[in-house]
């Protein structure tokens, strides 16, 4: 292993050693994988994973986050979240993460309070800083860490780590939940929802992997990697049409610019 990768490897388990039990926020994503493995072995049953489920969350999710789980041999508990039922966050405002977080990290506390852990923690790293993450507002106002972070950990690191440490996850492309998909100011819907997660079901059956189709009412922009885009150009495409539009749309158009993290905040940056 790399000496520097070593170093902070070692130092993410002392951070965890010396919190004594925690709470992780654990969606079965890239970080929140490694981060729970590595409290598992640490801190053995005082780690606890939690999966907050709901409309947001497709269940394919939610089945590997359960797999993972079982492959690290931790504790790990499923909880329903109701982001919808938020006041201010079915409007969708630019900060509507901070409702989503607050929700969610209220529920982890309260777990951890009843479980007598002291530390909720999330899978944030360091290449987070560079996004608009209302969020992390939320985790702040309740204490939450980020041991990723503190650790200085980046997104490559972790898939290096993960990949070292023999977990499924380390090439698995990144996910945010379905309220991700719709431009600020749309109003989200469970029907919406409903439309957006179908849509992207269909294309992952169809063995697309690093997808995002984002709503823009009749159309969905569909943001692809490189590997799908000349999946798509090359045969797909038109198995692609049929499917988007049988969860709804009238149009179906490719964004040229491809897959990116955060595509939905290039409008704030170019309203600063």
């Amino acid at each position: 292993m790399d000496p520097k990768l070593l170093e902070k490897k070692e130092k993410l388990y002392a951070i965890l050693r010396d919190m004594g039990g925690v709470v992780v926020g654990f969606s079965g994503g890239v970080d929140s994988t490694l981060l729970f493995a590595a409290a598992a072995e640490v801190l053995g049953e005082r780690a606890l994973a939690v999966t907050a489920t709901s409309e947001t969350y497709p269940e394919r999710e939610r089945r590997e986050a359960e797999a993972f789980a079982r492959k690290i041999g931790g504790r790990h508990r499923v909880v329903e979240s109701e982001e919808l039922d938020i006041p201010g966050f079915a409007e969708n405002p630019k900060n509507r993460c901070y409702y989503c977080k607050s929700e969610l990290f209220g529920k982890l506390r309260k777990i951890a309070d009843e479980e007598g852990l002291p530390h909720v923690i999330d899978g944030s790293n360091l290449d987070d800083r560079g996004d608009y993450r209302p969020g992390k507002q939320a985790a702040s106002e309740l204490n939450v860490r980020s041991p990723l972070d503190e650790a200085g950990f980046t997104k490559a690191e972790i898939r290096v780590l993960s990949q070292e440490m023999d977990l499924p996850t380390w090439d698995k492309p990144s996910f945010a939940c379905l309220s991700s998909r719709f431009p600020y100011g749309t109003s989200i819907t469970r029907e919406k929802v409903s439309q957006v997660g179908q849509a992207e079901e269909s294309l992952r059956d169809l063995g697309l992997r690093t997808i995002r189709v984002r709503h823009h009412g009749d159309m969905a922009r569909i943001e692809l990697g490189p590997t799908e885009f000349e999946q798509v150009v090359n045969g797909l495409r038109d198995e692609v049409i049929r499917l988007v539009k049988a969860a709804g749309y009238a149009y179906v158009a490719v964004d040229l610019q491809g897959y990116r993290t955060g595509s939905m905040n290039e409008v704030l940056e170019k309203s600063a």
